[in-house]
């Protein structure tokens, strides 16, 4: 996924469609003089629709749409004939997607089903015809419904991938490479900070035909919650991963200390993730002897499950597939 392609946020103005106006009309035909109101109502107009598609990975269609706009309704006429309904537009999103109303920050809509559908800005209601307004008194009306105003508002989209396990550690600890390793995906890798710039997914094949998605998420540095490095760009995309992977290279001066400082960051963008489901990966032990190995494993932070691993030599990717696997498969409170 080229760099330039993935936009995960867009904010665009919509404005639905204006209800069409009641018929004023009074039937006249031979031999009914008199025939009486008989003005149709007006159709609906064209609601906003926002609609989950899986096949998109990105919101970069809407990217250029800045401004959308739904029909209006048509007018009712007579013989009680309603007015055509204004045409529906529908704004096929990801799943993951968020939509918020860019004055308020309400969230109006958040997608993560395929199908799924949620009207965004219904159309005005069509006014009613006259034939509505007929008493014995007043049998013949000389009034009718206007349509009902559609509504505008700029809208904010953000896109929050949709991954079994998300991908956390600080620049150049080894998730891009990992990431290349354990499944098909092709992310940029290079021996210097900040070369992932936008998340990656990749599949990755486990026993018996199964499988589950990795996101590798863009470095995090100390500060990123108050917007230093990358900032908040992308630590939105970790909330909806079901298992936080930390990853931190055997060559780190102290893991304890930089899983506290990732762990830290990231409660600080939304303490909630206080409560993710971690698991500890120790990369690139292929740089260190098995004396430091040694060392390192008496300096681990306390209960997270840790495994060792290199990418480079591909080893204890096997155990690590296995503790993903049975971590996102373990029961839940709730089903117990």
């Amino acid at each position: 996924m080229a760099s330039s392609n993935f936009i995960d946020y867009v904010k665009i103005n919509c404005r639905s469609g204006h209800g069409g106006a009641g018929s004023l009309h009074f039937r006249r035909e031979k031999h009914v003089p008199k025939g009486g109101p008989d003005g149709g109502d007006g159709g609906r107009g064209g609601h906003i629709i926002l609609r989950g598609n899986n096949q998109h990975w990105t919101l970069l269609h809407l990217k250029y749409r800045k401004h959308i706009k739904a029909d209006a309704g048509k007018g009712g006429e007579g013989g009680r004939r309603t007015g055509a309904e204004g045409e529906d537009v529908y704004l096929d999103v990801p799943l993951g997607t968020i939509a918020r109303n860019a004055e308020t920050n309400e969230i109006m809509a958040e997608l993560t089903e395929e199908g799924q559908e949620i009207i965004l800005l219904p159309g005005g209601r069509g006014g009613l015809g006259n034939t509505h307004f007929k008493t014995p008194t007043q049998q013949a009306p000389h009034y009718s419904q206007p349509g009902e105003e559609g509504q505008e508002a700029w809208i904010v989209l953000e896109l929050k991938l949709l991954a079994d396990v998300g991908l956390v550690g600080f620049p150049n600890a080894g998730k891009s490479t990992l990431l290349s390793v354990l499944s098909a995906a092709r992310p940029e890798i290079a021996d210097y900070p900040f070369t992932t710039l936008v998340p990656n997914l990749g599949v990755v094949a486990y026993r018996d035909y199964k499988s589950f998605v990795i996101a590798d998420i863009p470095g995090i540095i100390e500060g990123a919650s108050q917007g230093k490095g990358l900032g908040l760009r992308f630590l939105r995309h970790i909330e909806r991963n079901s298992v936080l992977l930390f990853m931190i290279p055997a060559s780190s001066e102290d893991i304890a200390a930089e899983y506290a400082i990732l762990s830290n960051e990231l409660v600080a963008f939304n303490p909630e993730l206080a409560d993710k489901t971690r698991v500890l990966a120790v990369t690139k032990i292929d740089l260190a002897d098995d004396i430091e190995l040694d060392r390192i494993k008496d300096c681990l932070p306390k209960n997270i499950p840790t495994v060792f691993i290199s990418s480079v030599q591909q080893r204890g990717l096997g155990e690590l597939k296995d503790l993903l696997w049975q971590t996102l498969n373990q029961p839940s409170a709730t089903d117990e």
